[in-house]
């Protein structure tokens, strides 16, 4: 696991060293263990090292070939990289070092740009092609490691956190209007786009060719999530099938020459992680929990059931209001403006584990797989208006919601327009109206004139997963997380909050092979009246305690809203109120107002609206000032 970056010099001079590594300092926590850089006319390669795998200096990538004409600078894992290496073996090929670095070389002299089709795992690297001139790039199927790119006019630039590129002094910090209206929405910024003007981000499961010659950036799509054939094999083949893949993804997991552990929460999936590390390690396994004082969000005595059942050497770590404190530092190492407040917690359980290992599973990609989500049944519940035909439901519900929204903000008139399209539209408006953070009205009372001239009115929208009436509506609904939600905003979220903290995690669910099983599995058997993940639940109900199995789901949250009433309202007005904010001219003071006093007095939970708008603010304070 490493943080990478580099430039491509169009006009084919030596990279400058000194450049290169001034972008690798920027990333230090991502590979505290050593440095590489590689440089030659053309290209600059850099790489920072945890090392996880082969622990010797002489395995520091960059990495080439027999001949030196290829390099690689890679972050990541290879799983089957053993596999792969006797088959290249066999094929004539020689190794200098035990890495999956290494093979990553060899492969693509081998099957070319193909050859990221032969990797299992969690990847995002560069290969420099002399011969061809190219530099070929790739980020893993579901977006578990970032790669950030930029184009200038003689340069290309790349790099595994936004401050990499920035570090080169040839892209400017000029906001990007569109990318933050968008964050506004979806709560993170969505691919490929950047909250940075001229920064890119590669989407999962895609493929970047650089041509330095021709100053050409090829991006192609070599792997999607998509609707599979409904698979044949009764319930009982499902529940046996589900364990004995994640059992083969949690064993291809548990390599690594560091020590190794585990994020236990008290919900299922980390459960199951546990009890197949358990069962497939030789060793005692390490475990780790967060918690909070607040029994509504506190999981702390379900982990502890696991923990105990199996055995394992349990550390528990409690996150107090104070926790906000760490904030400034997320935004630093988040790079762009990131909603998602579950990362307080995901930061503080990185930092707890990586006191005692370097490596650790977590139980991400339950929810995706088996329909964990809530937000699946609110959209699903709104499908008794679909006995009325869309254009009549079109016709009558929707001009009614467009005429609430034009009038001047109210809850009610929110709420009922809001309902209006609920009514009126399809299973995608739907599925959006939950998951969007600001909705149209909020956003019409929150937006000053100068923020919707910055937006402008070209504005770039991200790819839409196809939609037709006869699909199934949940298995669209996961598939779209899969697209979208996943690797923007979950996985992100991991990656950000671990590496800051120069730990690496790992996650057996999400292994792509295991992903396009249980897309197989009939939606009926993931969710029903009683709830999500129903098949995977009775796969492992001989692993897991039965209170965890049977426990109502919480999800990683926070008590965000008790602490913006209590401890962080102070915080709220301070930065979202004072005269920095005002002169920045975003949006209308007194809206931001009225929803902290609204959320101080409990008339409305304003929670993760404030979150946004917090974050946002302390990230222009920290990138754009």
């Amino acid at each position: 696991m490493c943080g990478i970056s580099g430039k491509v010099d169009f006009r084919g001079e030596v990279v400058d060293r000194a450049l290169v590594s001034r972008m690798s300092s920027t990333i230090v926590h991502r590979g505290p263990d050593d440095e590489g850089i590689y440089t030659a006319p053309y290209v600059g390669l850099g790489q920072r090292r945890l090392a996880i795998i082969d622990l010797r200096h002489a395995a520091v990538a960059p990495l080439s070939n027999e001949d030196g004409t290829i390099w690689v600078t890679f972050n990541g894992e290879i799983y089957n990289f053993r596999e792969l290496r006797s088959h290249l073996e066999e094929k004539g090929h020689t190794f200098r070092t035990n890495t999956d670095t290494e093979v990553i070389v060899h492969l693509y002299e081998e099957y070319g740009t193909d050859a990221v089709t032969h990797m299992d795992g969690m990847f995002a690297f560069a290969i420099w092609d002399a011969p061809r001139k190219r530099l070929v790039a790739a980020r893993d199927r579901l977006g578990k490691k970032p790669f950030y790119y930029a184009r200038t006019g003689d340069a290309f630039l790349f790099g595994s956190e936004i401050k990499a590129i920035m570090a080169t002094g040839e892209v400017s910090s000029t906001p990007n209007w569109n990318a933050i209206d968008q964050y506004l929405t979806y709560q993170y910024v969505p691919s490929p786009l950047t909250a940075f003007e001229g920064i890119e981000k590669l989407p999962a499961g895609h493929l970047l060719v650089c041509n330095a010659a021709t100053r050409n950036v090829r991006v192609e799509r070599y792997w999607e999530p998509v609707a599979r054939p409904v698979t044949t094999m009764t319930e009982e083949e499902i529940c046996h099938e589900i364990v004995e893949r994640l059992r083969k993804s949690v064993r291809m997991r548990l390599m690594s020459d560091v020590p190794l552990g585990a994020f236990l929460s008290g919900g299922v999936d980390s459960a199951s992680v546990v009890a197949l590390m358990a069962q497939e390690s030789g060793e005692r396994i390490k475990t780790f929990c967060i918690g909070f004082e607040d029994d509504s969000f506190d999981e702390r005595p379900y982990a502890r059931l696991t923990a105990e059942r199996y055995g394992t050497e349990h550390h528990e770590f409690v996150v107090q209001p104070e926790a906000a404190d760490v904030l400034p530092l997320l935004v630093h190492h988040y790079n762009e403006p990131f909603a998602d407040a579950s990362a307080i917690p995901t930061y503080y359980i990185s930092k707890t584990t990586r006191e005692h290992v370097t490596v650790a599973l977590s139980g991400d990609g339950g929810d995706e797989n088996f329909a964990g989500y809530d937000t699946y049944a609110l959209a699903l519940a709104w499908s008794r208006f679909d006995k009325i035909p869309s254009s009549l439901r079109r016709a009558a519900f929707v001009p009614a919601a467009r005429a609430i929204e034009a009038m001047p903000y109210w809850n009610g008139g929110s709420r009922a327009a809001r309902a209006l399209l609920m009514a009126g539209t399809n299973t995608p408006e739907r599925f959006r109206s939950f998951t969007t953070i600001l909705k149209p009205m909020e956003k019409k009372a929150a937006y000053t004139e100068k923020f919707l001239d910055l937006i402008g009115t070209g504005t770039r929208q991200p790819v839409e997963l196809q939609w037709s009436p006869d699909m199934d509506a949940l298995d669209w609904m996961m598939r779209h997380d899969q697209h979208f939600y996943l690797p923007d905003c979950l996985m992100p979220k991991v990656d950000v909050a671990s590496m800051a903290n120069s730990l690496e995690v790992r996650s057996p669910l999400l292994d792509h092979h295991f992903v396009e099983f249980t897309a197989t599995i009939p939606s009926h058997l993931k969710r029903d009246a009683n709830g999500g993940k129903r098949i995977f639940k009775r796969a492992v109900k001989a692993l897991v305690p039965d209170a965890v199995l049977n426990k109502r789901k919480t999800g990683f949250a926070v008590p965000l809203a008790r602490w913006f009433r209590g401890e962080l309202q102070p915080l709220l007005r301070e930065t979202l109120l004072d005269e920095t904010a005002l002169r920045r001219g975003l949006f209308h003071q007194q809206f931001i107002r009225r929803m902290i006093e609204e959320h101080a007095a409990s008339k409305r939970d304003w929670s993760t609206r404030l979150w946004a708008l917090l974050f946002l603010e302390l990230w222009f304070r920290h990138f754009i000032d």
